[in-house]
């Protein structure tokens, strides 16, 4: 039996109440403590573990304020690493294995803290307390509105000018039979980038032996307001080059379209005949550069792709990528109702890393799991409302493998 049946009767939605959510929370640790992988399907663990998961954590670096940052590494058995600083809860590097068994960087990251503080491009950054755009910067919610922080023209984006992307979060590391894992802890005051209420969260990753990343993230709040989280890694497959010869599946029938501030019309377009159909895999470049309205005003893929009629607690494969050279895939499972899938329109080469790899346009992708763009403005759209009382969960999770 797969422990994605398992765990899909444990996790909470956004309204389940916080009892249920503690019974949820106490069995996922349980399982974790005891060495079960929370994998997506009953993967087979490698044939070269030789070694132990391991958590371990170093100094990173010192913030303008002099507040220290620390760098968590989590390494599996098979040799997959990850690295994660507690400043964004930032995914710095992965590195994995191609199909020859050489490791690699697969993710685009930066090479210090500093670099990290003035970055607006959010690499590997924890998104919150809202990812994706909100028109305007304004919600209203039981007869209150309230204006937010404006960082992306007259909209609010990834939770504002200082966003979870930009917070130092409380850090743990732990480790497990079959994985190692990281907790990261945020309360974000009431009033934060202009959001009614207290929020504490909490996001784990946990690097399993069956290759996985599984990601949970739940909030609490101590008055009415809307969160909607997800993790913003770019992946690069190659580690060089750009991304458009990666051949990407996404599950959906159908996205969000936008207006020329990328902000949802409120409608839902069939992908059926259009370049946004990835129902079947094809090449990221293959119908980039096509006559297409949607793809003028996203300077190319920059759309919420729609995986779930409505929502639940239910795991679903959102997308698979493969890239031919190294042998390398990624699949991505969630249980939100949609993925953004950016191609890194905006990537102008002003960044890269030590590796050599130079951040130009198109360089790399994101998949960022989430409930829909300005839902707070579009009553037709899935909530994303918390009340107090009420907990906030879900879960991402990235599969590494070769072919």
């Amino acid at each position: 039996m797969s422990l994605q049946c398992v765990f899909q009767g444990l996790k909470t939605t956004h309204q389940t109440a916080s009892s249920n959510t503690k019974k949820s929370r106490g069995l996922y640790a349980l399982l974790v403590t005891c060495g079960i992988a929370l994998t997506p399907a009953c993967a087979h663990q490698g044939d070269n573990m030789t070694t132990s998961p391991s958590a371990s954590m170093t100094a990173y670096g010192v913030l303008a304020d002099q507040t220290p940052v620390n760098q968590v590494t989590l390494t599996n058995s098979n040799g997959i690493s990850v690295d994660v600083i507690n400043y964004g809860g930032i995914i710095t590097r992965i590195e994995t294995p191609d199909a020859k068994g050489e490791m690699g960087n697969i993710v685009l990251g930066l090479d210090n803290l500093e670099a990290y503080t003035k970055a607006t491009t959010y690499y590997g950054a924890i998104i919150g307390r809202f990812g994706n755009r909100i028109a305007n910067g304004k919600f209203t919610l039981n007869g209150t509105e309230y204006q937010l922080a404006t960082n992306d023209g007259d909209n609010h984006l990834h939770g504002g000018v200082q966003g979870f992307d930009k917070k130092v979060w409380n850090m743990t590391p732990f480790t497990t039979q079959n994985s190692a894992g990281v907790t990261l802890s945020l309360v974000s005051p009431d009033g934060d980038q202009g959001y009614p209420g207290e929020v504490t969260t909490e996001v784990t990753y946990t690097l399993t032996n069956n290759n996985t990343l599984d990601m949970q993230f739940i909030a609490t709040t101590s008055k009415p307001t809307i969160i909607n989280m997800t993790q913003h890694s770019y992946f690069n497959l190659a580690g060089k080059g750009d991304i458009l010869d990666h051949q990407m599946q996404i599950n959906a029938k159908a996205i969000t379209p936008v207006d020329g501030g990328l902000i949802p019309t409120g409608e839902l377009m069939d992908v059926a005949g259009t370049p946004f159909d990835f129902r079947t895999a094809k090449a990221i470049g293959q119908d980039i550069k096509a006559s297409n309205e949607q793809l003028k005003l996203g300077k190319g893929y920059d759309h919420n792709f729609v995986l779930k009629d409505t929502p639940s607690n239910e795991l679903v494969e959102a997308a698979t990528v493969y890239e031919a050279n190294s042998g390398r895939t990624l699949t991505v499972y969630t249980e939100e109702p949609a993925v953004q899938f950016y191609s890194g329109n905006f990537l102008d080469g002003s960044t890269q890393q030590a590796s050599g790899l130079v951040h130009n346009f198109r360089s790399g992708f994101c998949l960022e799991p989430q409930h829909f763009p300005d839902a707070p403005n579009q009553p037709t759209f899935p909530s994303t409302t918390l009340l107090p009382g009420d907990v906030y969960s879900t879960r991402i999770v990235y599969e590494f493998g070769t072919k």
